[in-house]
């Protein structure tokens, strides 16, 4: 079960790819072709900032060393064998908001 988080960083009108917080994570938030990403904001290979990087044909691509990600599956290109993190995004009539994977235990202990 995911919790929803809305973003309420601001929302540039074009194509971009920025940095946010949420739910304590630093995330690459991505505007490609009108449709949103949210996916791990580090390179899990060389440990570059994935939202100082570019788009390129449905992938995130590393500032560091130009690998790229894909932006639905999360996977490397083929020969990398490596993946990001992707979050399910909702656009809803009050902001876009991000899905989190819930842990049992935060859903008997929630927070306060």
């Amino acid at each position: 079960m995911n919790k929803w988080l809305k973003i309420d960083d601001p929302i540039p009108d074009d194509d971009f790819i920025i940095q946010i917080s949420l739910n304590g994570k630093k995330l690459c938030f991505i505007r490609e072709k009108n449709k949103f990403h949210v996916v791990q904001n580090n390179c899990p290979h060389a440990g570059g900032i994935l939202s100082g990087g570019w788009c390129k044909e449905g992938e995130v691509i590393c500032p560091v060393h130009r690998w790229g990600y894909n932006l639905k599956t999360g996977r490397g290109a083929e020969g990398q064998g490596d993946y990001i993190t992707v979050y399910p995004v909702e656009e809803r009539a009050d902001g876009i908001y991000v899905g989190f994977k819930e842990s049992l235990w935060e859903r008997f202990f929630p927070r306060r």
